[in-house]
């Protein structure tokens, strides 16, 4: 599915379809370059200032607020954040993530809404199948994002990950959700 430049960047010309369909198609990339280990891909989707943020439960229906004070199961403030993890993931310098699991990403669900200012608010649904030593695990919840259009496409500027079964019994990373 091709995308014209000029309707991304042009938000008055967006409808509803066009904007359903690129950023559906954009979220299922980001899902397709960590399945496939395309690391460098998947990083070029994020802003360079792209917060990355696992809240965890303060109660069993309230999350923490903010990342700043309260423990969270990941945060990075910006990509800088992420390019380290991907260079522990690729040197082995990982070592609750060696073996790297095979994962499969499914992204559902995808509610995008254009601001006035050209970006857009996206809420979706994600399942992600684990498979490592074995064993198959399974992590699901629900994305949030705020992107902003670039050339013909979309940045990741914001990502907050909700992961609704967070009794872990095991490593949460990047490729986990």
């Amino acid at each position: 599915m091709s995308t014209n430049k000029n309707t991304l960047e042009s938000k008055n010309t967006m409808n509803a379809t066009d904007l359903q369909q690129s950023v559906s198609a954009f979220l299922y990339r980001e899902a397709e370059c960590v399945d496939e280990r395309r690391w460098d891909d998947w990083l070029a989707l994020f802003d360079a200032q792209a917060e990355y943020w696992i809240p965890s439960w303060d109660s069993e229906y309230e999350l923490v607020s903010n990342p700043q004070s309260e423990v969270s199961l990941m945060y990075y403030p910006s990509r800088a954040g992420l390019e380290d993890r991907v260079f522990r993931l690729r040197t082995g310098r990982s070592a609750a993530s060696t073996p790297l699991p095979r994962t499969c990403h499914t992204v559902s669900n995808v509610r995008p809404v254009l601001q006035a200012d050209g970006s857009c608010s996206v809420k979706a649904n994600f399942l992600t199948h684990l498979f490592r030593n074995d064993a198959t695990q399974l992590f699901y919840g629900h994305y949030e994002y705020l992107l902003t259009p670039h050339e013909g496409s979309w940045l990741i500027r914001k990502k907050k990950v909700i992961v609704l079964n967070d009794l872990i019994d095991t490593v949460l990373d990047i490729y986990s959700v």
